[in-house]
């Protein structure tokens, strides 16, 4: 075989997440006994005989050396409403165990309350690929919820069965579609005739070439912007609205109508409405925990659903 043309990492990354995956919270204590934990989607089946597993974890991750060397882990599939616990665990919050209730399993190690299904190994072999570590483990334990809907990943974001019947439930044809798009000179906004800011926006979400949908209109902008998630769902005075979180390359220096604005300048601009300057003061907040949410209401009143940026 040759060897082919280097590639983008990121776009290696972007690739793999296409790839719809569950969500797992790892489990174990160190020497001490303290609990560990960190989220992975990377989590396979191995064998049926001997019942074997697999979870990789990243060189870099604080808590390797603490899982490539215990005798054992668990690990945790996470059900759909447990994104807030996947966002915790993807986190660097030191308190982790705090946030969320659990008890210890058979074999003395952390069993998190609620997963879909749960499954406690003995480390059967680390194996060092790459940047990573793919801890074996053989299972000795496991339990799982017949009723229980397990939280999905893809493309960056959490997804789940709840998630798309509240989607749907505002899903018309007079539902606006807006963008918050990151760039690396701040958060691209558009200005109108009295001077306010405003997320771009489109009557549907489009596609490149439609006038009317949100990816035409940015392309029109000069941006190329890819969509990760969906950031927020409310209902204002002008009917029900979707702002996908998005990211887009340096766009051209003179936008016209428009405007980079850095993170720590949000919270001064004159904005369009309510609505706008709740969500962009949530993102911002957001942005700095790196930890991300989707609210879900009314301009005024609402939930935030936790998900999280990335996952290990």
């Amino acid at each position: 075989m040759t060897a082919s043309a280097p590639f983008d990492p990121l776009d290696f990354r972007k690739a793999l997440g296409a790839f719809p995956t569950g969500v797992t919270v790892v489990t174990t204590v160190d020497a001490q006994g303290v609990p560990r934990g960190f989220t992975a989607n990377s989590f396979t089946s191995v064998s049926l005989s001997p019942p074997l597993v697999l979870v990789c974890l990243a060189k870099a991750a604080h808590s390797h050396a603490v899982f490539s060397t215990a005798p054992g882990f668990v690990v945790n599939v996470l059900a759909e409403q447990q994104k807030a616990v996947a966002s915790t665990f993807a986190s660097k919050q030191p308190d982790k165990f705090e946030r969320c209730a659990w008890q210890p399993g058979s074999t003395g190690l952390p069993l998190i309350d609620g997963a879909a299904a749960r499954f406690e190994c003995r480390l059967h072999q680390a194996v060092e690929a790459g940047d990573h570590t793919v801890l074996i483990g053989e299972v000795v334990g496991l339990h799982h919820a017949a009723d229980a809907h397990p939280l999905g990943y893809c493309r960056g974001a959490y997804v789940g069965f709840l998630d798309e019947q509240r989607l749907a439930a505002v899903a018309t044809p007079a539902t606006r579609v807006a963008g918050l798009i990151e760039t690396p000179r701040g958060v691209l906004l558009q200005q109108d005739a009295e001077g306010r800011y405003a997320l771009p926006s489109g009557a549907r979400l489009g596609a490149a070439g439609d006038d009317l949908g949100l990816l035409g209109r940015l392309r029109h902008l000069g941006v190329r912007a890819t969509l990760d998630f969906v950031f927020s769902v409310y209902e204002d005075a002008n009917g029900p609205c979707v702002v996908y979180r998005g990211r887009a390359d340096e766009p051209p220096q003179h936008l016209l109508g428009a405007a980079c604005v850095p993170l720590d300048a949000l919270a001064q601009l004159p904005v369009a409405d309510e609505a706008t300057a709740s969500l962009l003061m949530r993102y911002a907040r957001e942005r700095r925990d790196d930890v991300f949410g989707v609210y879900v209401g009314d301009a005024r009143e609402g939930d935030v659903l936790t998900v999280s940026s990335r996952a290990a």
